[in-house]
């Protein structure tokens, strides 16, 4: 007799499994854990059996549809539990084959080639302006116009730099997609000349006389205390914004009072020594209080094994009114000019900020003739910010040339 409706509505386990048959094998496995549809068939001149859903998700009617399927592929000495085996892979497949998936996997293939900080600023684009458009799209369906429209949207907030850097990093997925045999076709270089025009890269410095109110603004805007602190010690280090957002507190030497910063995160991949100020070692014990027990000094709120975002201190500024007007990496020209105006050694300054040195006799000589040089400079620089926030502390400069 045919399962009605009302009975497989009705069943209830009663300690112990069973089975409620239809028609043609199948019938409704009743257990603890809920109601399951299940077609007993021979194939091979085995018996098997095979899922055909959870009562009521899948009714009675549908699940009578999935039977009469599965019967027609055992007349054709097909194996429905096979083509169910095989759909499941494609499935999976599938779901891997989609951009998300593919790019972390090329961004992971690329990891040996770069250096840490460039490392996650490729992810955190792609995840912050490309996934959330073009994650979920199989590489197979990925078009010109899909690309087109994600980098729109990164172009009206004005950030045309980063959308060309981003079609940049879309072309080199998919290029990475054919050559692992995931796509035939390459859509992003359908896209050349169809971006505006990038300007050219400018990082406007703040100009001396402006620190002043810098300071107060710095002291007066609600920003997290740990960013603060972040513009503090960029300040005070004459270093790169991504050099102290990837900082690890493994890297400093409170004692002989110095930052030693691996090559590989820096530019010229080569190792840095910053002496700190007697400001730098404040800065980093107030710092301490928030991050400690963190390995970077100033992770991310969302994951502590992250750095702080690139933009986190380009936001801050924007916040205390400074956009298009000063930028967290023009502090370094703001400290070269300073100390240069101020007669300080070129050479001490232009070693301080890390620059390329293509004689490698002299760059070497630099390092160790130049630190106790630098050590002064920076100190010198920490006193007369002082002097701008309005501490009563006058900088006396004892390393002027002549």
């Amino acid at each position: 007799m045919p399962l009605s409706d009302i009975t497989a509505r009705q069943a209830k386990y009663t300690g112990k499994p069973q089975k409620l048959s239809d028609e043609k094998g199948l019938f409704l496995l009743v257990n603890q854990s809920g109601k399951y549809w299940r077609l007993k068939y021979r194939h091979g001149g085995k018996e098997k059996t095979l899922a055909l859903g959870v009562y009521p998700e899948v009714s009675l009617k549908e699940v009578r549809a999935k039977r009469d399927e599965a019967r027609r592929l055992i007349a054709e000495g097909v194996d429905p539990g096979l083509v169910k085996k095989q759909s499941k892979i494609a499935n999976k497949l599938a779901s891997e084959n989609n951009f998300e998936a593919l790019a972390r996997e090329w961004h992971q293939s690329q990891l040996a080639l770069w250096s840490p900080g460039h490392a996650t600023r490729v992810i955190e684009s792609l995840e912050v302006d490309a996934f959330p458009d073009l994650g979920l799209v199989p590489v197979t369906e990925l078009t010109a116009p899909m690309i087109l429209e994600a980098l729109r949207k990164v172009e009206k907030r004005g950030a045309t730099e980063t959308a060309g850097r981003i079609l940049q990093r879309i072309s080199a997925i998919m290029r990475y997609a054919i050559q692992t045999g995931r796509a035939s076709y390459n859509p992003a270089q359908d896209l050349k000349g169809a971006l505006k025009a990038t300007k050219q890269e400018h990082r406007p410095a703040l100009p001396r006389s402006e620190l002043p109110e810098f300071f107060r603004r710095l002291e007066a805007e609600p920003l997290n205390p740990a960013t603060r602190l972040a513009l503090h010690l960029l300040m005070l280090t004459m270093t790169r914004p991504g050099e102290v957002r990837f900082a690890r507190w493994d890297e400093f030497d409170m004692e002989r009072a110095e930052w030693r910063i691996p090559a590989a995160r820096m530019k010229m991949r080569t190792e840095h020594l910053v002496p700190l100020s007697r400001q730098a070692l404040a800065v980093l014990d107030e710092l301490r209080q928030l991050t400690g027990h963190c390995e970077l000094l100033f992770p991310s709120e969302r994951k502590l094994t992250n750095p702080m975002s690139e933009n986190t201190l380009s936001y801050a500024m924007g916040r205390m009114g400074y956009k298009g007007i000063a930028c967290p990496h023009g502090f370094r020209a703001l400290a070269s000019t300073t100390l240069n105006e101020e007669g300080f050694d070129p050479d001490v300054i232009e070693r301080q900020l890390a620059h390329a040195e293509r004689n490698k006799v002299r760059a070497a000589y630099h390092r160790a003739e130049y630190l106790d040089d630098r050590r002064k400079l920076l100190q010198w620089l920490a006193d007369f910010y002082d002097s701008q926030r309005g501490s009563n502390v006058l900088p006396v400069n004892f390393n002027r040339v002549g």
